[in-house]
């Protein structure tokens, strides 16, 4: 059962089982609104293989304790929350879900102030989850509800969640992000039973955390390019539902910058719906592919380096959106490149043998272990060798000219995405989250790296023009000179 409440509801175009009706205007009456939706997010639902309930509306926070008796028959609950969220939405919940007949336990309510994805707070977690059969009823974003979706697979059983802010797409993803060792990792873990969204609550939540959000949603631009491309050349294929999921309606829930800024309702429920359903995408395959290019891949160099700015660590959302400015400016430079004339002999000549790859990655990465241990395995588990770069090269030769039309396309540009995260209030230089120009420059050569997964940056590693794009974007008149 799928439920949006409210004659305003915004809703998004394209999935193939929904009605034709334009549903992000206004225009429509609000019952067949509120139908399209419902017809929207279960065709959303039918490839996820997590989340079974979901209510997205003004006042729906009245009614999480009729979903936990739908979904949880029987059980107790207990409510996770940190001081803010608790009075936020933390009372709201505890007293519907005591209006339904639902047993609670004592409120876990995290008190640290400075309270982020950490190891420690699962611990902390777990020692209370583990000493009772109860489920969890997550109340908070980001980091509250990566906190208990692990801890909860942890204890082998689901949660719900009660989103109160729009600041990322991991509400309703597969896998939780925890720093552990001092890496940012991602944990296998089901993403919630049953979710509730309010956007009333999220848009009186600081607007740092829908700035994040937002940067985070517009990532999907360039990843989708990157995902453009690496289908392209063989390595993973476009998944058709879960593209359209991510992609369609993605530029009306980013239209509004300044409204989400000022705290507008209606483009608050339009940015959450977009991370929603990147978060579908990601369930529905298992995989943050639909979701995660090269952009993602600067923010998790950053983790791992436990990047803090003004005392505080700095959010996912917004080390995202620096990696958004620069994975766009990267493509656009791509996308100037003749690489119908590439000469694949010269690239594959220079291509070097896996021990030399090895021997670079523990020069480039001296002194920093988790980095080393992460590039070693990523970098190995996407390798080719001589021929098989040469397959590549040859695929995206010969694809480049309609390949180029279509990533031209897909992308915002770059003076526009600056435009958008100024105008929500995120930060559009790098030097706004403790990254200096030469930090940047440097993640920028960390990039090939870091996972698997191939991206833009990587087809400019391949083709060897890493020194040239360098100098690009960190020489004489680049965008970030030094």
């Amino acid at each position: 059962m799928i439920r949006a409440e409210g004659s305003d509801t915004f809703c998004r175009r394209g999935l193939t089982a929904a009605p034709a009706t334009n549903s992000s205007s206004r225009e429509a009456g609000g019952a067949q609104q509120t139908l399209h939706c419902n017809k929207v997010y279960e065709q959303a639902l039918t490839r996820t293989t997590d989340t079974r309930d979901i209510y997205i509306g003004r006042g729906v926070v009245s009614r999480t304790g009729e979903m936990f008796k739908k979904l949880f028959p029987e059980k107790k609950a207990v409510i996770v929350a940190d001081e803010n969220t608790w009075r936020v939405a933390g009372a709201q919940v505890e007293q519907s879900l005591r209006e339904a007949g639902v047993e609670q336990h004592a409120p876990h309510i995290f008190r640290d102030p400075e309270l982020y994805a950490h190891w420690r707070y699962v611990e902390q977690l777990e020692e209370v989850l583990s000493a009772t059969d109860a489920i969890a009823v997550a109340v908070g974003s980001g980091v509250i509800n990566d906190l208990t979706k692990l801890v909860s697979h942890r204890c082998s059983r689901h949660y719900m969640c009660v989103g109160t802010a729009v600041s990322m797409d991991g509400y309703t993803a597969y896998g939780a992000s925890i720093t552990l060792d001092g890496n940012k990792q991602t944990f296998d873990c089901p993403a919630p039973y049953g979710f509730i969204f309010d956007p009333t609550i999220a848009a009186e939540a600081p607007k740092e955390l829908a700035a994040s959000g937002y940067a985070d949603l517009i990532a999907k631009i360039p990843a989708g390019a990157d995902w453009m491309i690496s289908d392209a050349i063989g390595s993973e294929a476009i998944d058709p539902f879960s593209w359209d999921l991510v992609q369609n309606g993605l530029r009306e829930s980013l239209s509004a910058p300044d409204a989400v800024f000022a705290g507008d309702v209606d483009m608050t429920e339009a940015l959450g719906e977009g991370l929603i359903m990147s978060g579908f995408a990601m369930q529905a395959m298992q995989s943050s592919r639909p979701a995660s290019g090269a952009e993602h891949q600067f923010s998790h160099c950053w983790d791992m380096e436990n990047l803090c700015f003004e005392g505080k660590h700095v959010s996912h959302g917004f080390k995202v959106g620096i990696g958004t400015l620069i994975s766009t400016a990267a493509i656009e430079l791509l996308l100037k490149e003749p690489l119908e004339e590439l000469d694949i002999d010269r690239a594959v000549a220079n291509w070097k043998p896996w021990d030399d790859v090895e021997q670079d990655i523990l020069r480039i990465f001296a002194g920093k272990p988790g980095h080393t241990a992460r590039a070693i395995k990523e970098t190995r588990d996407k390798y080719v060798d001589s021929e098989g770069l040469r397959r590549q090269l040859t695929l995206l030769k010969d694809k480049w000219p309609q390949l180029r039309e279509r990533i031209r396309r897909q992308i915002i540009p770059f003076e526009e995405v600056y435009a958008d995260l100024k105008a929500v209030g995120a930060p559009y230089e790098p030097e706004m989250i403790g990254v200096t120009r030469e930090h940047l420059r440097d993640t920028f050569g960390y990039i090939p790296y870091m996972r698997s997964r191939i991206t833009s940056v990587d087809i400019i590693f391949r083709c060897g023009l890493m020194d040239k794009f360098t100098k690009l974007l960190f020489g004489r008149g680049g965008l970030w000179q030094i």
